[in-house]
């Protein structure tokens, strides 16, 4: 089995699996959330598949997009470093998920897929690995990030394409809000979502060589869109 951090390749089963909890119907509720996406269509800063691009990729590249691509590598790192991982470093990483999010609507959103998450998968793809950072973690919450590094550590799945599929699902899950809440045509929300591919790979390879101290966001008027969502009218989504 390719498990080397910088490979690109994948062995067939690790697909199925990695295809399995990257898919929309995998549970863990991606679908009620738009990331702030809902109030910028409500106040007309994202209208058509450019905008919408643009929008998304800004995330991947300086919002919770990126840094959570950095966390992930961090969580899988930990936990591949030994035999049981690095618990005393994942628990501190896990700790700065939970704490790494603007706004209460967006940690939500990061918590609540990231416990569905290892709920589901210990059910359906139960490793003691994973079992064991459940355990640890107790009642706290466990960020999305977090949860897919120890996961994809336990099961040996190579880390480049974890990345690239955290990023893709997360773009795809923003495009389909959009497509629902702009209107926008299927075809349109696919364009949007292959001009976001050359962004995907971009930041996946950026995140592999980025320390966890050098890594930061800088999208503040996200974090003021799903400010302003809370109070929003009319919603369709949690956040």
């Amino acid at each position: 089995m390719t498990t080397s951090i910088e490979s690109g390749s994948i062995e067939p089963g690790d697909l199925y699996r990695l295809l399995a909890w990257f898919s929309p119907s995998y549970p863990i509720g991606a679908f009620s959330y738009s990331h702030g996406i809902e109030f910028a269509v409500e106040t007309g800063r994202v209208k058509t598949a450019a905008d919408l691009s643009q929008w998304i990729g800004h995330i991947l590249r300086h919002g919770a997009g990126w840094v959570d691509a950095v966390l992930l590598k961090e969580a899988y790192m930990a936990a591949g470093k030994s035999e049981g991982g690095d618990a005393a470093r994942l628990e501190e990483l896990a700790d700065l998920a939970a704490a790494w999010r603007g706004t209460a609507e967006t940690a939500l959103e990061s918590a609540q897929q990231g416990g569905s998450f290892v709920m589901v998968t210990r059910a359906a793809w139960g490793h003691p690995a994973i079992d064991a950072f459940a355990a640890a973690r107790g009642e706290r919450p466990i960020a999305l990030s977090i949860a897919l590094g120890v996961a994809a550590a336990a099961h040996k799945l190579p880390l480049r394409p974890v990345l690239a599929a955290a990023l893709h699902a997360f773009a795809a899950n923003l495009v389909s809000a959009a497509v629902r809440l702009i209107p926008l045509g299927q075809t349109d929300g696919q364009r949007a979502l292959s001009a976001l591919l050359p962004v995907v790979e971009s930041v996946a390879d950026c995140a592999l060589a980025c320390p966890l101290d050098e890594c930061g966001t800088a999208a503040p008027m996200v974090d003021l869109m799903s400010m302003l969502h809370e109070t929003q009218y009319t919603r369709l989504f949690r956040s």
